[in-house]
């Protein structure tokens, strides 16, 4: 990982079902990225959910990828 890239952490189904109920969502209804990205943690499968947190000034912005 470089310094300069945003950390990525894979859910467990119990964080993903978490997610899900909290935002009234569906999985279908993340947003994607692509099982190539070399930012992905090693071992993510199709279909997994990707917590990505990005430092934005002083904040720390939490976004979420569905594996696809």
């Amino acid at each position: 990982m470089h310094i300069l890239q945003p950390k990525h952490t894979k859910l467990n189904s119990r964080e993903v079902e978490k997610l899900l109920a909290d935002y009234n969502i569906s999985i279908s209804q993340l947003p994607k990225i692509n099982s190539s990205d070399p930012g992905l943690p090693e071992g993510c499968n199709i279909g997994e959910v990707v917590k990505i947190e990005r430092k934005e000034g002083e904040e720390i912005m939490v976004y979420y990828r569905v594996v696809v």
